[in-house]
């Protein structure tokens, strides 16, 4: 018997590229939801034109669109509109990340959708929002954790702003809010039996990533220093220390009990006092530290820590990471056996439900592949 998934009977019409939306909506098919893409017929998502590519379109795309079927509507022709429109007569869920005022000019806009399925949950995912004077600002990840007040505590003391690795701006504040914006909007639908508008900005949901140290600025309008709070840099407990064989190891020594086990397992038992000692202090611990940790090898201490309790861990390459027993434990990278790639590994799936988990069933659509399918299948004309 097939496992039934929480969300198989909901349709999602995604009409969004690159990471934010894809990223949304891939949470969503991974545990049930039909999810089509709706793409233009001339170049589709951009982000099937990245390197590398897997076959035609690009790993990146493979990632975020698993499960999902594709379909090709040019939505600037009035064919294409109707066509959009007799999908979302069938559909539960639109989701689409152009800015404010695009949809509407395209007469596919909230108003116009709910007058053909007033069922229907439309979430818009944009930068700054639907209102506000920034709404129709063009922007990137970069600019909401700048706007945020993100980036600028971001790095080093005195050193210059890092922009992190991951996306923060477009997967934390955007893709998240959105999917649980989506889920609520449904569970509200069960009770009211109508859709509603879920309007998702970016530099919103960073701003409200900021809890350690907004609140305290609002309470007292002193601006936190980069590189000098609790969590980044200002504490010698909780920091990053290069090893003898020049790889790194991380110590999260936050509380009492698990400093001193790691001023014990590192033969300063003397430093056990000075856990939240001032500013001066910590600066000459994280030196005093550094040169300790720097006598062995990164694996040496991981061995020297392996029965302490101390928050000790070693930064990971990619290479290590998906060999890591944890991950794999977890099934954090997950392959999948493909008829004519083989076999193709995929992050995979976060969401852990004991009863009915995510599924991977079928890597990224080709452009347009279930066009013909889909539109024939719910009976739209073309």
């Amino acid at each position: 018997m097939e496992m039934s998934l929480p969300l198989e009977s909901i349709r999602v019409l995604d009409l969004t590229r690159l990471l934010p939306g894809p990223y949304c909506t891939l949470m969503l098919a991974d545990f049930g939801a039909e999810v089509i893409k709706v793409e233009d017929p001339y170049h589709g998502d951009y982000a099937r034109g990245y390197e590398p590519n897997l076959d035609e379109d690009s790993t990146f795309f493979h990632s975020l669109n698993r499960n999902k079927k594709s379909v090709c509507l040019d939505l600037k022709t009035e064919e294409g509109k109707n066509c959009f429109l007799e999908l979302v007569k069938q559909a539960d869920v639109v989701v689409e990340s152009y800015r404010p005022g695009v949809m509407e000019r395209l007469g596919l806009d909230y108003d116009r959708l709910k007058k053909v399925n007033d069922r229907i949950i439309y979430c818009a995912i944009t930068g700054y929002g639907q209102t506000g004077p920034y709404r129709n600002q063009p922007g990137h990840d970069v600019n909401y954790i700048s706007y945020a007040g993100m980036l600028n505590l971001t790095g080093e003391k005195k050193g210059k702003p890092i922009i992190p690795s991951a996306q923060i701006a477009d997967i934390g504040g955007g893709a998240l809010p959105a999917a649980v914006g989506i889920l609520l909007a449904l569970l509200e639908r069960e009770k009211s039996g109508t859709g509603q508008f879920v309007d998702i900005s970016m530099l919103d949901g960073v701003v409200s990533w900021m809890q350690l140290l907004l609140p305290a600025f609002l309470k007292d309008r002193e601006e936190p220093k980069r590189g000098e709070q609790m969590l980044n840099g200002g504490l010698a407990c909780y920091e990053v220390y290069r090893t003898k064989d020049r790889k790194w190891l991380s110590v999260g020594a936050l509380e009492p009990k698990f400093w001193k086990n790691f001023c014990e397992a590192i033969g300063r038992e003397d430093l056990i006092p000075e856990l939240n000692a001032p500013p001066e202090t910590q600066e000459r611990m994280k030196a005093q530290i550094s040169g300790i940790i720097l006598t062995k090898t990164s694996s040496e201490w991981i061995e020297v820590f392996r029965e302490v309790e101390a928050c000790v861990t070693p930064l990971l390459t990619f290479e290590e990471m998906i060999k890591d027993p944890q991950i794999t434990a977890r099934e954090m990278i997950r392959t999948f056996e493909h008829d004519t790639l083989g076999s193709v590994r995929q992050i995979g799936i976060p969401i852990k439900l004991s009863e009915t988990p995510g599924i991977i069933h079928s890597l990224a659509p080709k452009l347009g592949e279930h066009t013909d399918e889909i539109l024939e299948q719910l009976g739209v004309k073309k």
